[in-house]
């Protein structure tokens, strides 16, 4: 069964247009008839990136371009982070076992903290995330997941995005620990890894369907002005994904790609029957428990015509936000009981084979908010809430050997608010990217 790994192994076949990674492993036969294989890449990038933005120019509640002038250099770890992967595969009574664990390591130091700019001399701030940990059982039945793996909401926006391969934006976090946001934010939102149980159809049809139970998350992050905290989920996060994988003509190696994807939850700012909110004039909603609803949907298209590989797609969302999911940015600040804001995001996306080994890409995307009734006529918040964060890619991949890429990219990152005040900035970064 396919295993969608965004940012580790079974991603990097996702990219439009690139020439194939290598993908050889370390696999050890067992004496129970189980075998154990390990697999996994390291990335470094040289960035120098500049902003033009003055000094207090923009004030932008969800913009991810850095506010600041002057130029900054750092080597790092693009959206890709370097991976070592583990897997125990066994077959047992006709039921397929794998068990799967993944770590997911920085080259750089972490950043040097609260109102300091630039980096730390020592790896105290450096981090290994443990992005995957699970188990799945398949048959002719289909597949059950349960473990720690990414979500089914935008993973394929995400896994077809080309700034896998490379930097894309970085936000604030130009010399932090983790790594580059590549699109997250900027046409999709970071479908994450949860805790989940999910079922899905047989990979022998060309279309799939996938289901799951999901860890539940704080809708809104966990404080909400004035001090209202959506953070209690009596029920799982719901996530879903359909997909379609066909040939364009019989015979034809031209092939199209189709998906749709959706999620929804629901959370409350007190356990069911109890009100912790204390009584005051601003809080009419005093002696009833709160409730909000997020929910979102996402679909795509992906067509390979031979040499060239084309991409599109979108979200929509209600309490989701535009940057890591169901954030700061998904709630308003209503004291009555919060109300979750519109938001929504694009990507268009060209590969080019040049030739066997080079490939040259083009992108832009964007992810856009509204605010509700409530910050529009009432809070007035709305003169700085996000309106969107832009941003465009040229990138060159050059496929050196099997497995050794060479990467050149451009960036060009834009964030403007309700009032059309802008934080802009450019950036151009190359580096080295080795899968084993």
């Amino acid at each position: 069964m396919k295993r969608f790994a965004v940012l580790g192994l079974t991603a990097l076949l996702m990219l439009a247009g690139t020439a194939q990674t290598a993908r050889a492993q370390l696999v050890m036969q067992m004496s129970n008839g189980w075998n154990f294989s390990i697999a996994g890449n390291v990335n470094a990038f040289y960035i120098e990136q500049w902003g033009n933005s003055r000094p207090g120019d923009a004030s932008i509640n969800g913009g991810l371009v850095t506010q600041a002038q002057g130029t900054n250099a750092n080597i790092r770890t693009g959206l890709l982070p370097a991976t070592i992967a583990f897997d125990a595969k066994g077959k047992e009574g006709g039921v397929l076992i794998d068990v799967h664990f993944g770590f997911y390591p920085q080259i750089q130091n972490g950043g040097c903290g609260a109102g300091c700019v630039g980096n730390t001399h020592d790896q105290f701030g450096a981090q290994i995330d443990m992005r995957q940990v699970y188990l799945t059982f398949s048959g002719e039945f289909g597949q059950v997941l349960a473990g720690r793996e990414i979500d089914l909401f935008q993973r394929q926006n995400i896994l077809t995005d080309a700034t896998l391969f490379g930097i894309g934006a970085t936000g604030g976090n130009l010399a932090a620990g983790g790594t580059t946001l590549g699109r997250i934010g900027f046409g999709y939102v970071y479908p994450n890894f949860t805790a989940q149980i999910t079922y899905s159809t047989p990979a022998t049809s060309p279309l799939q369907w996938s289901i799951g139970v999901f860890q539940p998350t704080n809708i809104g992050g966990a404080q909400v002005a004035p001090a209202r905290s959506y953070g209690y989920t009596p029920l799982p996060r719901v996530e879903t994904e359909l997909s379609y994988t066909g040939k364009l003509g019989e015979g034809s190696t031209n092939k199209v790609m189709l998906w749709v994807n959706g999620a929804w939850e629901q959370a409350q700012d007190a356990p069911t029957g109890i009100d912790t909110i204390s009584s005051s004039a601003a809080d009419t909603g005093v002696g009833a428990t709160h409730k909000v609803n997020a929910a979102g949907a996402g679909a795509g298209i992906k067509l390979d015509i031979s040499r060239l590989s084309i991409v599109g797609s979108g979200y929509y969302g209600k309490g989701i936000g535009t940057f890591l999911g169901f954030g700061a940015d998904a709630l308003d600040g209503n004291p009555s009981g919060s109300q979750t804001r519109p938001s929504y995001g694009f990507i268009g996306q060209v590969s080019l084979k040049i030739d066997p080994k080079l490939t040259a890409v083009a992108s832009w995307g964007e992810s856009m908010s509204s605010g509700t009734h409530f910050d529009q006529t009432v809070s007035g918040a709305n003169a700085t809430l996000l309106k969107y964060n832009a941003l465009g890619v040229g990138s060159l991949v050059y496929q050196a050997t099997k497995s050794l890429k060479w990467v050149l990219e451009y960036d060009y990152t834009e964030a403007a608010n309700q009032s059309h005040e802008k934080n802009v900035a450019n950036q151009a970064a190359t580096g080295f990217m080795v899968f084993f």
